[in-house]
């Protein structure tokens, strides 16, 4: 499979079209068998599950959520063998059916299933370090498919992180401005002031940091799409002189700043990388300069979801706050001022880009097929129920030199 080529990778789940049909077999002694196998594991979960051949099985007694149609034999074999792969690759090929609430159903799979110590020690054997050309690689394979395709469920500004919803009533544009201002405030930007930030997305944040707060800002970006969109808004809104978009990997940043930004690039650094990334922080940062983390994590050290790292974010890994404090702000002697988690705006977050994009879905499916649509549609469902189930965080870190002047109180946030 071709990682660089997303459309047809996913595309590809769905090329056995007869496999998508229910088989008309009826199951056997031994199907019935590995049904009740399934249902020792998944025992509780409010999930009924049926065959191809109507034969059925609930595995909790209570209201199910949901009803799992596995539509052949190979898909019931696979679902024992590698369930998390297996679901999601059948979902999105059309040989598993999900009657129900999606995002039920998967919150209470999410709060059911505990991987065990010898299952976390395969994942991260399966670790693929993150070199320049992999990095470019996988970045290119989520973030490259076309900025018409994001365009249809983002927000205006293309804001592809976490948004900051000073109340749940708050909409997602107002959100994602929110979100841009609270970064900046936490950082303590003056006019005047020079900005380095790694992974830029399409370049909202540095844009409103230049148009709101009179700084200049260099922001590195290894997405060709990105980078182009967010330098034609630049040369759009008169900004060309004050921020700077360069197409290059994090690793060649150079220069000093005043203050240094990543929001929502280091989960696709990699641990191997995290000391090399905080050798960049300590040579771009000034002796008074701040700086802001802000990345999807986890509580303890595992790997992603097996099925959304190998199909939606390759070389993906969400740190635990330790490995960041030890492998990227220690070694460079960086402080820790403050740490938030902002958990429950991700999910949020995700709840209306889900919804945004199911308004979309037949113009998705136009772009591209019914497939991708299934897999995206599982994809954000289940990064939803990710961060409502406290299964990844998201954490936003500042930092800063120990000389440097920090705030006395964080009153000036909430002005």
């Amino acid at each position: 499979m071709n990682e660089t080529t997303p459309v047809r990778s996913i595309s590809a789940l769905a090329d056995e079209r007869r496999a998508s049909r229910p088989s008309s077999r009826a199951a056997t002694r031994f199907d019935r068998w590995i049904l009740g196998r399934m249902r020792e594991r998944l025992r509780g979960i409010p999930l009924r599950v049926t065959l191809w051949d109507g034969t059925t099985l609930g595995l909790a007694d209570v209201p199910e959520a949901a009803e799992v149609i596995v539509k052949d034999r190979r898909t019931l074999m696979a679902l024992v063998r590698d369930p998390p792969v297996a679901f999601g690759d059948a979902y999105a090929g059309g040989r598993l059916a999900v009657r129900g609430d999606l995002v039920r159903l998967l919150e209470a799979i999410y709060r059911h299933w505990e991987g065990t110590p010898a299952s976390l020690k395969r994942e991260t054997r399966r670790w693929r370090p993150n070199d320049l050309r992999r990095a470019r690689e996988n970045i290119h394979y989520h973030y490259d498919i076309g900025n018409d395709f994001y365009r249809l469920w983002l927000d205006e500004q293309l804001v592809y992180t976490c948004a900051y919803f000073p109340s749940p009533e708050t909409g997602l544009e107002e959100a994602q401005v929110a979100k841009l201002e609270h970064v900046c405030r936490k950082v303590g930007l003056r006019p005047g002031q020079t900005v380095v930030e790694a992974g830029c997305g399409w370049g909202a944040l540095a844009l409103h940091m230049a148009r709101h707060h009179g700084v200049k800002v260099r922001a590195f970006n290894i997405s060709t799409e990105q980078v182009r969109y967010a330098r034609e808004r630049a040369r759009q809104e008169g900004l060309e002189g004050r921020v700077e978009f360069v197409e290059d990997d994090y690793r060649n940043i150079r220069g000093t700043y005043d203050v240094f930004v990543s929001v929502g690039m280091l989960e696709h650094v990699g641990p191997e990388n995290y000391r090399a990334f905080g050798r960049v922080i300590d040579r771009s940062l000034s002796p008074q300069g701040r700086g802001l983390l802000h990345f999807i994590g986890r509580d303890r050290p595992r790997a992603l979801n097996p099925w959304i790292r190998k199909r939606i974010f390759p070389g993906a890994y969400p740190p635990t706050l330790g490995e960041v404090t030890r492998e990227v702000l220690e070694p460079a002697s960086l402080c820790v001022l403050d740490v938030e988690n902002l958990r429950r705006h991700y999910a949020l977050t995700l709840t209306h880009w889900r919804e945004r994009f199911e308004k979309t879905a037949q113009r998705v499916a136009e772009m591209f097929d019914e497939s991708f649509v299934r897999a995206w549609r599982l994809y954000l469902a289940g990064s939803e129920v990710s961060f409502l189930t406290s299964y990844l965080q998201l954490f936003q870190l500042t930092f800063a030199r120990g000389t440097a002047q920090i705030p006395w109180t964080r009153a000036e946030l909430y002005r």
